[in-house]
């Protein structure tokens, strides 16, 4: 029987009440982002007009799943890529040590973004844009060229090149191959490639993840995605940002509407 002393027996259990603290979703690696307002002079030019900036609120995040919707031209895809960029990101995604440029068409909304983090640090990282993702696996093919020391890049991705794989099994790949847990993981409608069956089983990923201490802020238009139990949904209007629930979301009752009675939707769009 093994047999540990005081302040070893004390390490050990502060190291699985840290562990269960996380996994209980008590504490969250980002508590909430505002808006550096004294620093904004005009609202005038982009990407400070967007109806999501103007009318800005604190954002109170989840500590586990957090959704931002809306309908195109909102400020979603800008507004996370603010949020990566102010973490250290690079605006075309990957993990914090990706550096490269495809096409520098980012936003300084970063240089406008207050984030308060929490008191644990993520393990693991990773930011993913749908319409950029082809730039990273280019760049991952680059860098494993020329290996410096250690494995390749890719072989945190499966071992399979991400050019020789479809896109949605190559999206699928960098969520349960390069996705470890504790983690921060930024995605920007990760959805794009994967068919509704896949968007069920990135469901079932997301929860793996999360018993594993991770924390999610995506953005959205699959309300296949924004079913996951307990999330915090903040959809983005003209008007500003409001929580609201699945059911209450147009993306929901559209479908609804759409499979529950086709026929007189048809009848209405092809008139």
């Amino acid at each position: 029987m093994a047999c540990y002393s005081i302040n070893e027996a004390s390490s050990m259990k502060n190291r699985k009440g840290s562990l269960m603290t996380m996994l209980n979703g008590q504490t969250q690696y980002i508590r909430s982002i505002d808006l550096k307002r004294e620093q904004i002079s005009s609202y005038q030019q982009f990407p400070l007009h967007l109806p999501v900036i103007r009318n800005f609120e604190e954002l109170k995040l989840h500590p586990n799943v957090t959704y931002i919707i809306g309908e195109n031209g909102m400020g979603k895809s800008t507004l996370l890529e603010g949020i990566a960029v102010a973490l250290g990101f690079n605006p075309e995604g990957g993990t914090l040590n990706f550096n490269f440029s495809s096409y520098d068409s980012h936003s300084n909304l970063d240089e406008y973004l207050r984030l308060v983090k929490g008191v644990q640090r993520a393990k693991d990282s990773f930011f993913f844009r749908a319409e950029s993702f082809y730039n990273v696996a280019t760049n991952i093919e680059e860098l494993d060229k020329e290996p410096l020391g250690g494995g390749k890049v890719i072989d945190s991705f499966g071992g399979k090149s991400l050019h020789e794989q479809s896109h949605g099994e190559s999206f699928f790949a960098a969520f349960t191959e390069r996705f470890r847990g504790q983690g921060l993981y930024i995605l920007d409608e990760p959805e794009a490639a994967l068919s509704p069956l896949r968007q069920m089983s990135m469901l079932a990923r997301i929860n793996d993840l999360v018993q594993e201490g991770s924390q999610f802020i995506i953005s959205t238009h699959s309300p296949i995605l924004m079913a996951y139990p307990k999330a915090k949904i903040i959809q983005l209007t003209e008007d500003g940002m409001k929580e609201t629930t699945l059911e209450e979301t147009s993306h929901y009752s559209i479908m609804k509407q759409f499979f529950e009675d086709k026929n007189r939707l048809f009848h209405h769009l092809f008139q």
